[in-house]
C-alpha cells in the first residue's frame, strides 16, 4: 500500500481561545447534568447548559471546515479523513461504553443490573461502542445510549462528518448559505413542535431533533469559516467565557420558544466568529489548551456517574449543603479523572494508531 504523506495529517494550528471556550461548554454539561437530576429546570440555575451541545456542534463546523478544506481534504481523500476522524473520537467512545458498563454493574445504590438478562446486557454494550441508536433501558427513560448517554450528540457528530466528507466540502458559499437558512427553517420547526425546547435528540420519541440541532450548528459553523466571518477584537477569554456562559444561564420560562433558537442560531455563531477573531493574552494560553483538551475526555466520561448519583439522591434525598459539596466535589474529581483518562489512554491511544496509519 502506498504511505500516505505524513504533512497531510499534520493538524493546523488551533484557534486556542476556542478550544479553551469548548471546556467552559464542556464543564457547563457536567453541572447542568448534575443539577437536573436534582431541580425541576425552574429551579435549575444552569437550566440551559445542555445548549453547551449545539455550542460543540457550532464549533465542530468551523474547525473542521478549517482543518480539511477542499484542497485539503481531496488531497488526502475521503478514507483517510474517515480514519482520522475514527481516531479522535472513537477510543472515548469506547471508554465511555466501558465506564458505563462498569458503574451500571457496581452501582451501590441500584439493584438494576439483576433486572437484565447477560445476552441484553451484551447487545447494549455493543451498540454503545459501535453508536448504534439503541433505546432498551427503561429505568435509565430510554436512553438512545443507555451506558453513556452523552454518545448521542457523538452518533450525530458522525453524520455530519460524513455528510460533510461526502458533499459538504464541495458546496458553494451560496449553496451553503441557502442549505443553512433551511436547517435554521426546521430548527424552529423543532422547537415549536416540542412545546418551545430543543432538549431533545437523546431518546427515541426525539431522535429526529438531535438531527436538526446538528444540521443548523455545524452548517453555519461551516459557513462561518468559509464566509470569513471572523470579528477581530480586543475580547479576550474570560470576556468570551461570561458570554457563552450567560447563555446557559437564561432562565427556563414560557419563553423559551424565543430564547433558545436565538440563543442556537445567532448568538452561538457570533460568540464563534468572536473567539476566532479575539485576543489571547499569554497568561491564558496554557488555560486555554488545557480546557480544550480535557472538554471530549470529561464529555464522554462524566455521565457514569451521573447514574451513580441519580441513584444515591434517589435513595437519600440529601439536603443542599450536603448536595453543594457533593456536586462541587464531584465535578472536580471528574475534571481529573477527566485529564487522566486524557493523559494515560486517549492521547497514548490516538498516538499509536495515527503512527500506525503513517507506517502503512
Amino acid at each position: 500500500m502506498t504511505k500516505i504523506d505524513s504533512t497531510i495529517l499534520k493538524p493546523k494550528r488551533h484557534f486556542e481561545i476556542l478550544d479553551g471556550l469548548r471546556g467552559i461548554a464542556a464543564l457547563s454539561i457536567v453541572l447542568f447534568h448534575f443539577m437536573e437530576i436534582v431541580y425541576q429546570p425552574s429551579k435549575n440555575f444552569i437550566a440551559h447548559g445542555f445548549l453547551a451541545v449545539d455550542f460543540f456542534f457550532c464549533l465542530s463546523g468551523f474547525v473542521i471546515a478549517y482543518a480539511y478544506h477542499q484542497e485539503r481534504i481531496e488531497k488526502m481523500g475521503i478514507a483517510a479523513f474517515f480514519k482520522t476522524r475514527l481516531i479522535r473520537l472513537h477510543p472515548l467512545v469506547i471508554f465511555g461504553s466501558v465506564l458505563g458498563l462498569l458503574a451500571f454493574l457496581f452501582d451501590p445504590f441500584s439493584s438494576h443490573p439483576e433486572t437484565y438478562e447477560t445476552g441484553k446486557l451484551i447487545l447494549i454494550f455493543l451498540a454503545s461502542v459501535f453508536l448504534v441508536p439503541f433505546q432498551a433501558m427503561p429505568d435509565r427513560y430510554f436512553n438512545l445510549f443507555g451506558l453513556n448517554a452523552p454518545a448521542w450528540s457523538l452518533f450525530w457528530e458522525y453524520v455530519a462528518n460524513i455528510l460533510y466528507a461526502l458533499f459538504l466540502y464541495k458546496l458553494s458559499r451560496r449553496s451553503l448559505f441557502l442549505l443553512t437558512i433551511l436547517a435554521g427553517v426546521g430548527l424552529c420547526f423543532v422547537s415549536y413542535r416540542a412545546g418551545g425546547s430543543l432538549l431533545g435528540g437523546w431518546n427515541g420519541e426525539t431522535f429526529w431533533d438531535g438531527a436538526a440541532r446538528i444540521s443548523y450548528s455545524f452548517l453555519v459553523g461551516m459557513l462561518i469559516f468559509r464566509s470569513n466571518w471572523i470579528i477581530k477584537s480586543k475580547l479576550g477569554f474570560i470576556s468570551l467565557s461570561v458570554l457563552l456562559m450567560l447563555a446557559f444561564l437564561i432562565p427556563f420560562t414560557e419563553w423559551n420558544w424565543l430564547t433558545e433558537p436565538l440563543v442556537v442560531l445567532f448568538y452561538f455563531p457570533l460568540l464563534i466568529a468572536l473567539g476566532a477573531g479575539a485576543t489571547l493574552t499569554e497568561g491564558f494560553r496554557k488555560l486555554c489548551i488545557f480546557s480544550g483538551k480535557i472538554s471530549y475526555p470529561l464529555y464522554m466520561t462524566h455521565y457514569a456517574v451521573m447514574w451513580i448519583f441519580a441513584n444515591y439522591y434517589t435513595t437519600y434525598k440529601p439536603e443542599t449543603t450536603e448536595l453543594f459539596f457533593i456536586i462541587s466535589i464531584g465535578t472536580l474529581l471528574l475534571v481529573g479523572f477527566a485529564y487522566l483518562t486524557m493523559v494515560f489512554y486517549d492521547i497514548p491511544i490516538r498516538k499509536y494508531l495515527t503512527d500506525r496509519r503513517k507506517k502503512v
